[in-house]
């Protein structure tokens, strides 16, 4: 059965639910199997410390740009329709934005995606910040903090077209880009033999890595065999995170689409992955004394994630395999505001999720 005809049976939005549900499975199991998560990296990064953790996120990071811009040059993807890139965007709000969400993973220890992960393994201090990163995501969409998003926002602004795609800003091109990403492969390839890593631990980075480029593909097929507007989109947890509190708390819910499937398969997957691993665990809480700090950082980050318009899979990987310039913007500021914010607070390593 081809996609056109599952469209016309069942509809887009349907069909869109399935394949986030789907691709949310598969990107929940892998990045639980290989310990996904862009905190632990930098980490390691600022501390001189080239574990296990650093080459995971750029085995992942490297996969999803490589396969990317191969679907590019394939002709079997086109971006420039998402809004990553034909929307106006707000350097201002990706650079303070990926600072305060750096900071705030930091607190939390663990991204966006990486909470919902451990929720699903049974981590209730990564359960209570999702709670509060969502909150704090729709505050800054359309609640209390909205009017301080939009006046960083508008600080510095860029139009969208040519003028956020870094590949033409640079004159690369989408070659460029490839090679691009294939030096980042080959430097998590190294670190990855460094370390001694098994067959498995390769597949499960590299997967998670790929989920991200399948859903701009699935996305993408989709709006091209539909007669109605559908939005080209990748993998992103800040948005989806918000509107499935909107979904439970408010009457109309919005309607269904490819973020309503992809929270659920994600923690259904991590589940799968965690029962498959053994890794499933009830941990809460040791005293109050640290519940601060997750809930601060659980705000950082939520607000982080709207003002720079995506989390470190929404922003860091998925629009930086498209090279939008306000992606990279945010990866960089998540860089630095996480290494800035661990030297501070922790001091030393972590001992880890």
């Amino acid at each position: 059965m081809t996609l056109t005809t599952l469209i016309e049976s069942h509809g887009e939005s349907t069909v869109l639910a399935l394949g986030g549900l789907l691709l949310g499975l598969v990107f929940g199991f892998f990045a639980q199997r290989s310990r996904f998560c862009l905190r632990a990296a930098v980490v390691e990064f600022w501390h001189g410390q080239f574990g296990e953790k650093l080459p995971v996120w750029l085995l992942a990071f490297s996969s999803a740009v490589v396969a990317v811009q191969l679907l590019i040059l394939s002709g079997w993807l086109d971006v420039s329709g998402s809004r990553q890139m034909a929307n106006t965007g707000s350097m201002s709000g990706a650079l303070v934005g990926g600072l305060l969400f750096g900071a705030g993973m930091i607190l939390t220890r663990g991204c966006a995606s990486r909470l919902l992960v451990l929720s699903a393994t049974g981590n209730l201090r990564a359960l209570l910040s999702g709670l509060i990163f969502a909150v704090s995501a729709q505050a800054a969409l359309g609640g209390a903090l909205a009017p301080l998003r939009q006046a960083i926002s508008a600080w510095w602004t860029v139009d969208g077209g040519g003028g956020r795609d870094l590949l033409i800003i640079t004159g690369v091109g989408h070659v460029g880009g490839l090679l691009f990403g294939g030096v980042w492969l080959v430097a998590g390839v190294y670190f990855a033999v460094r370390n001694q890593w098994s067959p498995v631990k390769w597949l499960t980075a590299i997967a998670t890595g790929l989920a991200v480029a399948g859903a701009w593909w699935f996305s993408y097929s989709v709006a091209s065999s539909s007669f109605e507007v559908v939005n080209v989109q990748g993998l992103t947890f800040s948005g989806p995170s918000a509107e499935w509190l909107m979904r439970v708390l408010s009457s109309p819910a919005p309607h269904i689409g490819f973020d309503f499937g992809l929270m659920p398969g994600v923690f259904a997957g991590s589940f799968l992955g965690a029962m498959v691993g053994r890794d499933w665990k009830l941990e809460g809480f040791q005293g109050g004394h640290s519940m601060p700090r997750y809930i601060i950082g659980a705000v950082l980050m939520g607000f982080g994630s709207m003002l720079a318009g995506g989390c470190a899979v929404g922003a860091g990987i998925t629009g930086g395999a498209i090279f939008a310039i306000t992606a990279w913007t945010t990866l960089l500021g998540m860089w630095i505001g996480a290494g800035f914010t661990d030297r501070l607070v922790d001091r030393v390593p972590p001992s880890g999720n």
